[in-house]
């Protein structure tokens, strides 16, 4: 509120349109007074040029200048009210005064502040202010305490108001001069509401706090649960492994035994066969002998009363009755063995694996990574006033596509934003600050580009393939990646199906993911932005086999089935179609 001592109220003073006290006030030719921002954005937004009190219309918007006379009234206003709140609070506290700077013994009460002398005056050394000529051209306003701090240096007025746009106290001159254009508010107004954001900034901060303890309370817990969980871990490992190797102890016990009783088994079994086999040996061999004595005989009648009745040949033993290969069966348990103990070793190797990546924490390291990267998700949308002319893009500007029939040359003009060489689109919005992610779904293709660009990336003509290109990405081909702008340098191996890209603009860091792996393809460090980066596209051409697949923007989901992409793919090229 004004000052009892004004002669003015502050109704006289404020904007019809934003009811604060007038910044920059202009008249117009009715004799109303706004504002000048305030009267230009309403004849910006109005259908017709009308004055907003009495609606008299204008043939066009007049070419309004700023009333130097009401806005040194304003300017003189807002003194009294920047005078009332440094006096008002020392009233209503300990009533504490200003004193004289004059004085040099026991100060005095200053009745009166001069802006030209930056110097507070008691009634006896205010005095050559009243007689004085030139004094007397001085602004005297109530004693205010601090003064030096309060006047503009350049024009010798008191700092009345902010300006947004620089972050600067002003007097009504500067206002008027360097800061026509600028978002200029009272100084009271700017300190209320720089006081709320402080206020909404310390609750985010405090905010921020509690969620953060919260969080350590949480890890706390979290390590509190892994600790008890590892030590189960540890002692059911123990345990089942110490009866696994019990157990392979008594496998390898019993093997021993089993082998051993089978090879005495087979010894004594072979023992008494050969016995037999000697004695039907000895036994034929006795035969043999009769025979030729027998057949020696030449009385016909002694030799046929001397032929034996039955068979000559003796009884003798099966030799079918004994297999001569025993070792072929010890052979075939040696082979069942081996087989199991490799299934056992593979077993014991994958646990070694498992047990390996928990140790270097890859996997779970790369998980994490990939979750933290992908809050950072962002809507992209492809650009059409930027695609090469052999680029077909889906209706919903999540797609693109190479394809030979296109008709864009003949059909449309140049764009100047176009990419007139390189196969290429990018993104309708750019970055240039904070973190953001997407992914791109790529299939089968056996050739595409992607990445990041500067907004001054050459779009006309050859774009250079070398580290100041303004093109930050990783080009595909066949069965290798390597980066735009190093080629012939292999960065990675193998193909993928799914894209995340991952940048940071502040640390100027960029990294590709293959989704489906969950492992890192590339990361660029250290870049250096100086202006908005735009996501980037190349579908490339069929020079590397069949590449008429799209590339295509896809949201953050869960990790889709070769079948479930491939599907979704067919699905989109039937929608090019």
């Amino acid at each position: 509120m004004a000052s009892g001592s004004s002669p003015f109220s502050e109704e006289q003073f404020l904007c019809p349109i934003c009811l604060d006290v007038f910044t920059r006030p202009v008249s117009t030719p009715c004799g109303h007074n706004f504002c000048m921002s305030c009267i230009t954005s309403y004849w910006n937004d109005a259908p017709v040029c009308q004055c907003p009190i009495c609606k008299e219309h204008f043939q066009r918007i007049p070419d309004l200048k700023v009333n130097t006379f009401i806005s040194e009234l304003a300017s003189n206003f807002l003194s009294l009210q920047i005078r009332d709140v440094h006096t008002q609070p020392q009233q209503a506290s300990t009533r504490a005064v200003v004193p004289c700077d004059i004085c040099t013994d026991t100060p005095k009460e200053a009745i009166k502040s001069c802006l030209e002398c930056q110097t507070s005056y008691c009634d006896v050394h205010l005095a050559p202010h009243h007689r004085a000529p030139g004094l007397k051209r001085h602004t005297l306003v109530e004693p205010v305490e601090s003064l030096e701090g309060q006047i503009c240096k350049e024009h010798n007025k008191l700092l009345v108001l902010f300006c947004r746009d620089d972050s600067i106290v002003l007097c009504d001159v500067c206002s008027s001069s360097h800061h026509k254009e600028h978002n200029v508010v009272p100084v009271q107004q700017a300190y209320d509401e720089m006081k709320h954001l402080l206020e909404y900034t310390e609750a985010k901060v405090q905010q921020m706090i509690q969620e953060r303890l919260q969080k350590v309370i949480k890890v706390k817990e979290s390590v509190k649960r892994s600790k008890t969980e590892s030590e189960e871990v540890i002692a059911s490992s123990v345990q089942d492994l110490t009866e696994l190797v019990s157990e392979i102890q008594k496998s390898q016990v019993e093997v021993i035994t089993v082998i051993e009783e089978k090879q005495k088994t087979v010894e004594e079994q072979a023992g008494g066969f050969i016995c037999d086999i000697e004695q039907d040996i000895a036994e034929l061999q006795r035969t043999t002998v009769k025979l030729r004595e027998l057949k020696q005989t030449k009385d016909q009648l002694n030799f046929l009363q001397h032929y034996p009745d039955s068979s000559v040949l003796p009884h003798t033993a099966d030799l079918s009755t004994f297999s001569s290969n025993p070792h072929l069966e010890m052979q075939r348990v040696g082979e069942s063995l081996r087989k199991s103990v490799s299934q056992l070793r593979a077993l014991l190797n994958k646990m070694n694996t498992e047990l390996e990546k928990l140790r270097n924490n890859s996997h779970v390291s790369n998980e994490a990574t990939l979750r933290y990267m992908q809050q950072y998700e962002v809507n992209v949308l492809l650009d059409p006033d930027t695609a090469h002319p052999l680029l077909v893009l889906s209706e919903d500007r999540k797609e693109v596509r190479y394809s030979m029939r296109s008709g864009r040359w003949a059909n449309q003009m140049p764009n100047p934003n176009m990419f007139t060489e390189h196969l290429a689109v990018v993104g309708n919005t750019g970055f240039s600050s904070r973190k953001f992610y997407f992914e791109v779904y790529v299939g089968r293709k056996t050739e595409w580009c992607l990445g990041v660009a500067a907004e001054s990336v050459q779009r006309r003509g050859s774009l250079g393939r070398h580290s100041h290109s303004g093109l930050w990405a990783i080009w595909f081909l066949e069965n290798k990646f390597e980066t735009f702008n190093s080629p012939d340098e292999p960065v990675h191996f193998g193909k993928v199906e799914r894209v995340g890209v991952f940048v940071d603009y502040d640390r100027g860091q960029i990294s590709f993911w293959d989704i489906k792996t969950v492992t890192l393809i590339y990361s660029f460090t250290e870049c250096f932005f100086t202006e908005d980066i735009y996501p980037y596209f190349n579908p490339c051409d069929n020079e590397f086999g069949s590449n008429l697949d799209p590339m295509i923007i896809v949201p953050v989901g869960g990790r889709e089935s070769t079948e479930a992409s491939e599907s979704l793919l067919l699905s989109q090229i039937c929608n090019f179609e």
